[in-house]
């Protein structure tokens, strides 16, 4: 099993030209105990209207931030583990008056797939996402989800009401700890279903 970072082994060469704060955050060692922390605030964190018919499916797998917001408070941890090779997240959101939200996933190398890993939720749920570095940020590009079950796995077509997933985290090039993120959903006919962004801290605040 490789030691080399998930994120670098889906990039290859181009792991070079990610900006220093995004290598740094991302340089975890598979099947360790090492643990990174940023923390920040998501400047924006929307959901169309009639996306609220999308959450009780995002409940159930985990997929879906269910709150909307503004200048929300986040912390990101981002583990590996010592009995896998995987990466994984568990992304806290505090919105004011409620109860902390996880939004917790994990990320896997794509089989016999360069430049892809899948980013998986409950009961096998996954997106399958095209890794690129571009003008120092890393960048995912949907391409499609999965249902893992009984060793198969099976296309999905939620992107029929989901839409298509855009994710960008990008040096911040005022400051060499900071970086800023964003997600977005869109949909070809009905525009953006989810987005969110923000600027985010690397190490303890």
């Amino acid at each position: 099993m490789s030691a080399t970072p998930l994120i670098q082994q889906a990039l290859g060469p181009a792991w070079a030209h990610l900006g220093d704060v995004i290598r740094r955050h991302y340089a975890m060692t598979p099947l360790s105990a090492e643990h990174v922390c940023v923390h920040g605030a998501m400047h924006e964190v929307h959901h169309a209207p009639w996306a609220a018919l999308l959450m009780p499916f995002g409940r159930l797998v985990g997929a879906l931030v269910p709150h909307t917001g503004t200048d929300v408070p986040i912390e990101v941890h981002y583990r590996c583990r010592a009995d896998d090779p995987h990466l994984y997240w568990d992304r806290i959101f505090h919105f004011a008056g409620r109860a902390p939200f996880h939004f917790r996933s994990h990320m896997e190398a794509a089989p016999s797939q360069g430049g892809e890993v899948i980013e998986f939720v409950r009961f096998g749920i996954g997106m399958r996402l095209a890794v690129s570095a571009e003008d120092g940020a890393l960048v995912f590009r949907d391409k499609g989800y999965i249902w893992r079950i009984a060793g198969l796995r099976i296309p999905l077509p939620l992107g029929l009401f989901l839409g298509t997933a855009y994710v960008e985290e990008r040096p911040d090039p005022t400051d060499p700890d900071h970086f800023t993120m964003k997600m977005l959903l869109r949909h070809r006919w009905f525009g953006d279903v989810f987005r969110y962004s923000g600027r985010f801290r690397l190490g303890s605040q």
